[in-house]
């Protein structure tokens, strides 16, 4: 789903698909905005008891993934995960006639996920285990997808997201140098320890170098010469610091992005709703189009 307004916008109507279309009027808009618009009583609730029936059917995934469980209650769990996917193949084909553009939404990202969580219970039905068909069990690890449906009706997700996508090339940077870092340190530990003490090359030495610096300390390789020991303390203290700059930079983007809305006085000239960004091109309300924003017009 791509999202076109920004983080305060987005932050109101956290959920609402522009790109798919809201129905003028009668059944198909209700059912949009019970199931798309979270700023509604029936929407919120929608969208509360949806997130409680994604939990259960992935606790219904993990128990039925361990055999003394499928054992002792396999019936029960069959007909819960036989519930779970009738509401959610409901939920979807809802989702598609609700909306105007179909296709769209079954061609997005959680349409796509929707899709994919319902389809290994109906191959299993339609292709039942033998052993030419072991391999089903694979396909209904698929299921596990629903947890990504979570994303849709949590705000705190798209934020996160789009400061993520924000902070990519800063990123990336400090990933550069973090690789730099355990390049060369990994190679200075291949010729202080060398093959007799267990490095036996330099990407050996680099895994290491990788295990030191994140602070895992797997020990399956451990400096045995005094240097090697002092370079292994000075990785693990600058892992401490390393560790913190990527959460750093997220969380500044974060703020930044808060601290840079500025609300206007744009108004969407079908539901009349105020407060719309200046690069916003929908309402965040009704979805619908926005005339372009001319800011030397507004401020003048």
């Amino acid at each position: 789903m791509t999202d076109t307004t920004t983080p305060a916008a987005a932050d109101i109507a956290p959920h609402t698909p522009p790109v798919f279309g809201k129905p003028d009027s009668g059944l198909r808009r209700r059912i949009y905005t019970i199931i798309f618009e979270a700023d509604t009583s029936a929407g919120r609730h929608f969208d509360v008891l949806l997130v409680a029936v994604i939990l259960l059917s992935i606790a219904v995934v993990i128990l039925d993934s361990v055999p003394a469980a499928t054992g002792a209650i396999k019936r029960p769990l069959n007909m819960l995960e036989w519930t779970f996917t009738l509401l959610f193949t409901a939920e979807y084909i809802a989702r598609l006639c609700c909306v105007r553009h179909p296709w769209r939404y079954a061609t997005s990202f959680f349409g796509v996920i929707d899709l994919v969580s319902v389809l290994p219970t109906y191959f299993a039905l339609l292709v039942p285990e033998a052993s030419a068909f072991l391999d089903i069990r694979i396909l209904r690890l698929l299921r596990i997808f629903r947890i990504f449906k979570l994303t849709l009706y949590i705000t705190e997700y798209l934020r996160l997201g789009r400061a993520l996508r924000a902070s990519g090339r800063k990123i990336l940077v400090f990933l550069s140098v973090v690789m730099m870092a355990v390049l060369i340190l990994g190679t200075v530990m291949y010729v202080v320890e060398g093959p007799k003490n267990g490095f036996t090359s330099i990407p050996m030495a680099m895994y290491w170098a990788t295990v030191t610096m994140t602070t895992v300390g797997y020990g399956d390789l451990t400096p045995q010469t005094n240097l090697g020991r002092l370079i292994a303390a000075f990785m693990m203290l600058l892992g401490w610091g390393v560790l913190a700059v990527p959460t750093g930079i997220v969380t500044a983007e974060m703020t930044s992005q808060r601290m840079n809305w500025r609300p206007t006085t744009r108004t969407c000239p079908s539901c009349l709703s105020e407060g719309h960004e200046p690069d916003a091109k929908y309402c965040k309300d009704c979805g619908e189009s926005l005339p372009a924003y001319d800011d030397d017009k507004t401020t003048g």
